[in-house]
């Protein structure tokens, strides 16, 4: 029971919209209402308050890192400690991607994802965050960065973690956030993805 009510807690966490909530504290439009019309931090800075966007940004990703605490703060370390963290892990995610405060329809997940890895171990997080600040600073392209860095981040799990469950685990993320960059790869692929600044 524990167990379930967790893994509930971890949806409902995820669920919390930061770009909405930042956007009422910073007296913005909706950040469904303009720009891609996703509840995230870049769309969020598309109004010039990068204030608003930070909030966003700290708070998508704390809700991650905060699942996987209270995973930990819950659990002894053993393989049943593994099979609730990957579990939390997956929901807090799902709760950002689906969240039931926005009716279903919420972010892709990046800064979400990103917490999660933080929380898992601080290496992890670093260096999945390097990649996207690499290829972020190298393209100007933001989606870019998020799918290179959910394309290695199961890689860097497996060398870092040597888990499977948690591994497969951050596989289905980044399957998940891919699946959610849909539109972006088309653009990619024909080269009208916006900037970064633009």
């Amino acid at each position: 029971m524990l167990t379930v009510l967790l893994i509930l807690a971890a949806y409902i966490l995820g669920s919390i919209p930061f770009a909405v909530v930042a956007s009422w504290v910073f007296k913005l439009p909706d950040p469904r209402s303009y720009g891609s019309g996703n509840p995230g931090a870049t769309n969020v800075l598309r109004t010039g308050k990068k204030g608003a966007a930070i909030l966003t940004l700290l708070g998508d990703a704390g809700k991650g890192w905060l699942a996987i605490v209270l995973a930990r703060h819950f659990t002894a370390p053993d393989g049943e400690s593994t099979i609730l963290i990957a579990g939390m892990m997956l929901a807090v995610f799902i709760g950002h991607l689906y969240p039931i405060f926005l009716k279903f329809h919420g972010g892709k997940g990046v800064a979400t994802a990103a917490g999660v890895l933080l929380g898992l171990t601080p290496w992890l997080g670093a260096l999945t965050m390097l990649t996207w600040i690499i290829v972020a600073f190298l393209s100007r392209i933001s989606s870019l960065a998020a799918l290179s860095s959910a394309l290695l981040a199961p890689f860097y799990t497996h060398w870092l973690l040597q888990d499977n469950i948690l591994t497969s685990t951050v596989l289905i993320i980044s399957v998940l956030m891919m699946t959610r960059h849909r539109s972006n790869i088309t653009n990619l692929l024909a080269g009208k993805e916006t900037r970064i600044g633009k």
